[in-house]
């Protein structure tokens, strides 16, 4: 019987895992869309001007990847926004496959044409993942705030798929498709034997769009119904179940230091934004964070930024309560996400925090007496 192996299976991974060394990379094609979902943390309008200027150029993504091979990288991975506007996405994607690398691609699937479908034939992506926002019109364009995507998304989808191109799904669960999350999950998994993951911790907007991140906010669910999902999917119950039980010595490692990262981010990747910037998680915007590529090269980047960066401490004497807390990683905290929500890369976010309690009183077996934060 044919089995799979796990990455972290392999001899060389585990070889690599011991070393800080880059393997894969993140290349944001561009931050416009041609959807406008409530709960997007970057999407600029499809025909944004400013937008298309600032953009990196064919030219300039091409110079960063060979600097990136150079340093070992293997796998590269296309987002946005959504990649496909870019009308040279085809001659990038190619670029990338000339490299040598193993080439990924996030879309929302409703610019999925024949053309495209003929190139992921003739150079095959490591996957497509595409994002599952509804499986009605009315939910799906409830959240994308567009006519016609439906249709779109339903005939990108079935062109990929009766092409044979490997397929991921994944979808966000917010206010306006929890009704019709199990339907998603079922629709999803029935057509693709990938793992299947959705998201009910929606972060805010990279640019700090203030009525954008009201928005979001409002689409968040509540503690109650973030349970109620987990609990009806099997799958998920069981993971979030191993988080619980992770949990334990969640912290040994954070209270020995005070170092501000400690959840592995540019160990092995990094993320290169649709303007030029270099940042070690796509999240991660603070100012002292970001490297410009246009004014620097990635060497510099990665070989004397981003340690400065990893070194980066949090006050001697300051308490800072997620890093004591031994539910973090029930919360999706994060310095980046904390950075987005407070302007402080050490500060609690309400939301999450709320959240974390309700998954760990619902699946877990840690006692609430471990820090006062956990009396929240």
């Amino acid at each position: 019987m044919k089995t799979t192996q796990q990455i972290h299976e392999y001899h060389l991974w585990n070889k690599l895992s011991k070393h800080r060394s880059l393997v894969s990379f993140n290349i944001e094609l561009t931050a416009r869309c041609n959807n406008n979902c409530h709960h997007c943390y970057i999407n600029l309008p499809a025909g944004d001007t400013r937008a298309i200027e600032k953009e990196l150029s064919r030219l300039e993504i091409n110079r960063i990847a060979d600097e990136a091979v150079e340093l070992g990288a293997l796998w590269c991975l296309l987002t946005g926004g959504e990649p496909l506007l870019r009308n040279d996405f085809s001659q990038i994607y190619l670029d990338l496959k000339k490299k040598g690398l193993l080439v990924s691609v996030f879309t929302n699937a409703t610019l999925i044409n024949t053309e495209i479908v003929q190139l992921f034939k003739q150079y095959p992506p490591r996957a497509v993942e595409v994002s599952v926002y509804g499986i009605t019109a009315e939910t799906y364009e409830e959240v994308t705030r567009k006519q016609g995507t439906f249709i779109a998304f339903q005939n990108g989808l079935k062109l990929l798929l009766d092409a044979g191109i490997k397929v991921r799904f994944k979808a966000m669960s917010l206010k306006s498709n929890y009704h019709e999350m199990q339907r998603i999950a079922e629709f999803c998994r029935s057509r693709s034997d990938d793992v299947f993951r959705f998201d009910p911790f929606l972060h805010l907007r990279y640019d700090l769009n203030e009525k954008r991140n009201k928005e979001i906010i409002t689409q968040r669910l509540t503690p109650s119904q973030i349970i109620a999902l987990e609990r009806s999917d099997i799958e998920r119950t069981d993971s979030v179940k191993k988080l619980c039980n992770q949990q334990q010595n969640a912290t040994e490692n954070t209270t020995a230091s005070n170092l501000i990262f400690n959840c592995g981010i540019g160990k092995h990747d990094f993320t290169l934004g649709w303007d030029g910037t270099f940042r070690l998680c796509s999240a991660l915007q603070h100012p002292e964070c970001v490297y410009d590529l246009r004014k620097g090269n990635l060497k510099d980047a990665w070989l004397n930024f981003a340690p400065k960066v990893l070194n980066m401490r949090r006050e001697p004497n300051s308490i800072d309560d997620c890093y004591n807390c031994r539910l973090v990683n029930l919360c999706s905290w994060c310095p980046a996400h904390s950075y987005l929500e407070n302007g402080s890369l050490v500060t609690p976010i309400k939301d999450f925090c709320e959240s974390a309690h309700a998954r760990n009183k619902a699946f877990g077996v840690i006692d609430h007496q471990t820090s006062e934060h956990e009396e929240i």
